[in-house]
C-alpha cells in the first residue's frame, strides 16, 4: 500500500482528503459543544488563542528538525515544513500509523531514510514527552503530586536520552520496526539532543496564551503570572496524559478532563471544559493552517532549488522569456 502512496499522486491527494474528512467529522460531530464555547469568548481572545497555537507548532518543528539533522538529514525550512506539517494530518485518520507513514513518504521526496525518519519522530515524541511533564512538574505542583506516576517518567526519559541508551533504544526500535539500523556516524550527540530539548521548553511555554486568553476571559481566579504557569502546565499535562493513554488504551477525551482536573484551582468544571473544548478547536484549525502553509512553502522551496540547480523546465521558461525579450526590443 505504501509502494503505491509513493508512486500515486493521486493516492496522496485522496489520503490527505481522507485526513481532512476525519478532522471535519470530528468538529461536526461536536459543533454544538464547540460552537457554545467559543460564543462565551471574545474574537480577539480566539485570534490571540489561534496565533499562540500557531507559534508553539512552529517552534516544535524547529526541535523536529534539529533532531533530524543530527542523525544525518539536514532538510531545508521548506522542505521541513512541508514533511512535518502536511505529514502531521494523518493523525487525524483513525489508527496511530498514519502520521509516521505520511512523514516517512514526505521524507523519501526529500531522499530521507524511512530508518532516519522513523527514529527522528519516534525523539521528537519522546522529547516533547519528557519535556511536557518537566513543565507540568514546575507549573503545577499540587496536581502532579497526586499525579506521581507521571513524574516518575521524567528521569525515566532522561536516562533514555542519555547517547548511548538512546542509541540502543532506536536500533531496537529500529528492528521491531523492520527497517535497516541507522549506522556508525548518524546517532544523536549530546549536544543535539540538549539542542532539541531547549526548543521544545520553548514550545511548550509558547502555548501557554492559547488557554491563558480564554481563562482570563473567562473570568478565572488569580493573577496574569499564575494563571499563565496553570495555563502552560494544564495544556502540558493534558497532551501527556494523552499521549500516555495511547500506550495504556483508556476512554475518550482524557485530554479534555486531564485539562479540567488541572483547570480546577482558578476555575469551575464547566468554564474549565469550555476552556478545553477552545484548546482543541485551536489546534485543530492550527494544524489545518500549517499544513496548507507547508504544502506551498515546500512547492515553492522545490521550485526555487530545481531551478538553481538548472531544472531543464525551468531553462526552457528561461529561454522563452528571452525570446519574448529579443523580440520586444527588435
Amino acid at each position: 500500500m505504501l509502494s503505491r502512496l509513493r508512486s500515486s499522486r493521486l493516492l496522496r491527494v485522496l489520503l490527505a482528503l481522507v485526513a481532512l474528512g476525519f478532522l471535519g467529522y470530528g468538529l461536526a460531530g461536536n459543533r454544538e459543544q464547540t460552537a457554545a464555547a467559543v460564543a462565551q469568548l471574545s474574537v480577539w481572545t480566539l485570534v490571540g488563542s489561534y496565533l499562540s497555537v500557531m507559534a508553539g507548532i512552529a517552534v516544535m518543528v524547529l526541535a523536529w528538525r534539529t533532531v533530524l539533522a543530527g542523525m544525518g538529514s539536514p532538510l531545508p525550512l521548506g522542505a521541513a515544513a512541508r514533511v512535518f506539517f502536511v505529514g502531521q494530518l494523518g493523525k487525524y485518520v483513525p489508527g496511530s500509523v498514519w502520521a509516521y507513514a505520511a512523514m516517512i513518504e514526505l521524507g523519501r521526496d526529500h531522499r530521507v531514510p524511512p530508518r532516519r525518519m522513523f527514529g527522528s519522530i519516534s525523539l521528537a515524541l519522546l522529547i516533547s514527552l519528557g519535556c511536557a511533564l518537566l513543565v507540568a512538574a514546575v507549573t503545577l505542583r499540587e496536581t502532579m503530586a497526586q499525579a506521581w506516576y507521571l513524574t516518575a517518567l521524567i528521569p525515566v526519559i532522561a536516562v533514555c536520552l542519555h547517547p548511548r541508551v538512546l542509541t540502543f533504544g532506536l536500533e531496537t526500535a529500529l528492528r521491531v520496526a523492520r527497517q535497516e539500523p541507522l549506522g556508525q556516524g548518524r546517532l544523536l550527540g549530546g549536544r543535539t539532543v540538549l539542542a532539541a530539548v531547549a526548543l521544545t521548553v520553548t514550545g511548550w511555554l509558547a502555548y501557554g496564551p492559547h488557554l491563558l486568553l480564554p481563562l482570563a476571559d473567562l473570568g478565572a481566579l488569580g493573577e496574569a503570572g499564575s494563571l499563565y504557569a496553570v495555563a502552560t502546565g494544564a495544556y502540558a499535562l493534558a497532551w501527556a496524559t494523552g499521549i500516555v493513554t495511547v500506550i495504556v488504551p483508556a476512554g475518550i477525551g482524557v485530554r479534555e478532563g486531564a485539562m479540567v482536573l488541572a483547570l480546577a484551582p482558578v476555575l469551575d468544571s464547566p468554564r474549565a471544559l469550555v476552556a478545553a473544548v477552545v484548546s482543541r478547536v485551536m489546534f485543530t484549525l492550527a494544524d489545518v493552517s500549517w499544513a496548507g502553509i507547508g504544502f506551498l512553502w515546500g512547492r515553492l522551496s522545490r521550485t526555487g532549488t530545481a531551478r538553481q540547480d538548472g531544472d531543464p523546465s525551468a531553462d526552457a521558461l528561461r529561454d522563452r522569456a528571452a525570446q519574448r525579450d529579443s523580440s520586444a526590443s527588435t
